[in-house]
């Protein structure tokens, strides 16, 4: 089963991705950055959703960091955040982002498919 790490500091938010991909993906958690990137480079997933608005590292930051450790840095990652005004979905895709997606996810299977088009395989990573 194809791996999505799901990065998300509020609990709610990261429950309701568990419960939504969990019969398509196996879902690894992570509440904050710096956890996350403990964690991912042992395991890597196959795609990564992360939340911009992290506690500590935001999620440019934490990006920035993935993309530089060689075992993870290939994953695609999907930007999740509130922040939807205009010029943002640009702003994020410029910062190295593959996809955006604005909370609150209004169609879910609309984001189970864009998150099985950017999935790659763990062995290209």
């Amino acid at each position: 089963m194809r791996k999505v790490a799901v990065i998300e500091d509020a609990e709610d938010n990261r429950d309701l991705l568990y419960f939504v991909l969990r019969d398509e993906f196996e879902v690894l958690q992570y509440s904050n950055g710096e956890e996350a990137l403990r964690g991912l480079p042992q395991n890597p997933p196959h795609v990564i959703v992360l939340d911009i608005g992290l506690p500590g590292m935001d999620g440019i930051e934490v990006l920035q960091r993935l993309r530089s450790d060689r075992r993870v840095s290939k994953v695609p990652v999907l930007a999740l955040t509130a922040h939807a005004m205009t010029g943002d979905r640009e702003k994020y895709l410029n910062a190295g982002f593959d996809a955006y997606v604005a909370k609150p996810i209004t169609d879910i299977k609309e984001f189970t498919a864009m998150l099985h088009s950017l999935v790659t395989d763990v062995g290209d990573c």
